[in-house]
Formats: structure tokens, C-alpha cells, sequence
């Protein structure tokens, strides 16, 4: 049969997409974006692997009328193919959620419930889901957890301090980007053997920011916890804050909860401290001294958090870079990598620079590598299982 798979990963401006054979396979055929919805800059950018790559204006008010173009536009690639599912990315799955689900009137209810634990991400995961319910009723549709990977971590690493009373109520450490990890762990025995099943700190360095400490490949702790704002400051969020801070700017500065969200979620951060961006390349590239200082910030926040999950593992033996910025920053990882040497990382500076995988030293205690992520196909993955269970 002729069919593929569309796996979507809605944000708050753009809509990320990939488009999979429906087979064992899983091959790529066209993978891309709308990005810019709702501006004057709003396109469609697509890529086939060895072959065509389409960049397309487009007038997108909305993601309503974002969703319809992209898929006018697979109508006229799919080459006589049916779409056999739909694979979403949701953010939070909470606790009930622990594995990748096919979407039902009841199960869409229990995500919409959740949409207040994850109030800048799960209205627009779970938006591309209801509209193609309502174009496509028959088609399966399959829902990715960010938070389910990190659904078995150990109990003392899930709780805050609190009443028990409110952990019961759900207010706990979530952690996020688990699509991304459980890629890596599933990845990481091709590039690194036997080390794969020790003790691995995963650090997802992109927009979002984030680390991961697996043991035997599995989750043991996470920076990120209750919501995507916590742990390291990230391109725009503050990462991790005294909670007294929100009180002072609400009563002392006279800020609303709605205000002190918008400015905690799109104001701090690398654009906060620096002023000038939010883009890692564009800071690396300036002398200002401002610029300086978020990056110096980011790579002392990063070690620091390296130091407290090789902690929570007891010790360390691979620390992987992914995401925009691990794969792509060879200055940060460099920066990371000599702030780690006391726990035996021993950089290999010419690998680092040529994007090596292994960028540590033959004989370094520790290795390091650099290994892209694959959400979209994670999530494909995950889709032709669940359609094929």
C-alpha cells in the first residue's frame, strides 16, 4: 500500500512537519515548516532528502489557515499517497500519560485539561489535532508526550517540597524534552557501545534548554521540571528562579501574573541578560559585553547543571551535545566541555571544530559527542507502532 505518515509538531508561530512512508522503514520524504504565522514574513519551507527544497510565501493569519496550507500543498507532493495517521507532539501528558496514545474524544478532553500545566505549548499541540479531526474523522491520530519519557524517575527526584496534598493534585517535576532524549538513548549505542548503558548526561541545548541524566538509557533526572521554564535560562526564559522573585515583581513593581508570565517566558533569558537577541549565533558575534555575560551565564548554568545530574548518577561516563545549539555552537560546546574537565572530559578540539560525533580526546575518562536529534522521526516511530498494535 502506497501510504505515509505525517508526523506534526505545533508552536506558538510555526508549524514543524514530517512526512514518512507508512512502512517498517519509516523513510523521509519531505520534511519542513510554516513558520512566521500570523506576520508578513510567513512561509512554507520543505526539504527532500537528496532532492527538491521549496521556500513558498504565504498569507497565514493563523494556524487554522497555516494547517490548510500545508496540507494543500502535501496534496500536491504525496505522489498518489494516502495518509494512514497523524502524529502530534504534545507537551504534557501529566501523569496519566506515561506512553504515546491514540487521540479519542475522551483522551483530546483529558489533554485540554492539561492545558493549564503547559498554557504557552499545549493549545497549539493540541490545535492541529482538532482541525484535523474535523477535515479527516476517520484518520488516526497519535499523541507524543514531551513528558512521558521522564514519567519513571525515581520518586525523590519527581517531588518538590511541598504538602502531599499538592502532589496528589499534580504539582510536581514533569520534565520535558523526552521525545529528544529517548532519541538520543535510543541512538547512542551505534556511536558509543557499552558506554551508552552507563551513566550519560544528554544535554538538549536549543531554544529550549535542557539536560537529561539516563542511566541504563533511562531517565533518572531532568533540569526542566513542573513546566518548560524551569532549569537553565534558555533563549528567552529565565530558567530557574526564586519563586520569591514573582512576589516582589507583584507587589512590589506592581506586575500582573499574565505580565510577570510574559516576561519570565519571552523577555529573560539570553535576549534578557544580553538585550540584544536571543540567537546564540548573533552573541557569539558581537563584542558587546552584554553579550558576553549571557553567554558566560549560559555555559556556567549548563556546567553547574552537568555537575548535579553526574551527582545524581553517581559519577559520569559520556556527556552528549544536541539540539540547534549543541550541534550547531562549536564555541559553546567548547566552553562546556573545558568547565567539565574536572569530571574527566578531555576535549579534542579539532574534532569539536570539525563537528566530529566524538569530539573528546581517545582517552579521555569521559567522552563527548555530538549527535542531532530526530523528533519527528521519534514521534513517526512511535505513530507506525501504535497503527500497527
Amino acid at each position: 500500500m502506497n501510504q505515509a505518515i505525517l508526523v506534526l509538531n505545533a508552536g506558538s508561530s510555526s508549524i514543524k512537519f514530517g512526512l514518512y512512508t507508512a512502512a517498517d522503514s519509516l523513510d523521509l520524504l519531505w520534511r519542513g515548516q510554516v513558520e512566521a504565522i500570523g506576520s508578513a514574513q510567513a512561509r512554507l519551507l520543505a526539504n527532500q532528502p537528496g532532492g527538491e527544497h521549496i521556500a513558498r510565501r504565504l498569507e497565514t493569519p493563523d494556524h487554522p489557515t497555516a494547517l490548510q496550507h500545508l496540507l494543500a500543498w502535501m496534496e500536491e507532493v504525496m505522489d498518489k499517497r494516502t495518509l494512514s495517521a497523524v502524529g502530534h507532539r504534545v507537551v504534557h501528558g501529566g501523569r496519566q500519560f506515561s506512553t504515546p496514545v491514540r487521540i479519542t474524544p475522551g483522551v483530546l478532553q483529558q489533554l485540554d485539561d492539561l492545558t493549564s500545566l503547559a498554557p504557552l505549548h499545549q493549545p497549539h499541540n493540541l490545535l492541529g489535532i482538532k482541525l484535523l479531526a474535523q477535515s479527516y474523522p476517520r484518520l488516526p491520530q497519535i499523541a507524543c508526550f514531551d513528558t512521558a519519557f521522564h514519567h519513571n524517575i525515581p520518586e525523590v527526584a519527581r517531588l518538590f517540597a511541598l504538602p502531599r496534598e499538592l502532589t496528589e493534585r499534580g504539582i510536581c517535576r514533569y520534565g520535558f524534552h523526552g521525545l529528544s532524549y529517548e532519541y538520543i538513548a535510543e541512538t547512542l549505542p551505534a556511536h558509543c557501545g557499552s558506554a551508552a548503558d552507563g551513566r550519560v548526561v544528554v544535554a538538549h541545548l536549543g531554544h529550549g534548554v535542557s539536560l537529561c541524566a539516563l542511566q541504563h538509557g533511562a531517565s533518572i533526572a531532568t533540569t526542566m521540571s513542573f513546566s518548560p521554564l524551569d532549569g537553565i535560562p534558555m533563549a528567552t526564559r529565565s530558567g530557574a528562579l526564586d519563586p520569591s522573585v514573582v512576589f516582589y515583581l507583584q507587589r512590589s513593581m506592581n506586575m500582573s501574573i499574565d505580565e510577570i508570565e510574559q516576561l519570565l517566558n519571552h523577555r529573560a533569558g539570553l535576549l534578557g541578560v544580553s538585550g540584544q537577541s536571543a540567537d546564540v549565533r548573533a552573541l557569539l558575534e558581537s563584542t558587546h559585553p552584554d553579550a558576553r555575560l549571557a553567554l558566560d551565564l549560559f555555559v556556567y548554568h549548563t556546567v553547574r547543571s552537568v555537575g548535579s545530574l553526574a551527582a545524581a548518577l553517581g559519577g559520569l561516563d559520556a556527556l552528549v551535545f544536541t539540539a540547534g545549539i549543541g550541534e550547531h555552537a562549536i564555541p559553546i560546546r567548547e566552553r562546556i566541555c573545558r568547565g567539565c574537565e574536572w569530571l574527566g572530559v578531555q576535549l579534542d578540539a579539532g574534532a569539536n571544530a570539525r563537528h566530529d560525533v566524538q569530539i573528546s580526546r581517545p582517552e579521555s575518562p569521559v567522552s563527548a559527542w555530538v549527535i542531532p536529534t530526530d523528533e519527528e522521526q521519534m514521534i513517526a516511530r512511535h505513530t507506525w507502532r501504535q497503527i500497527n498494535t
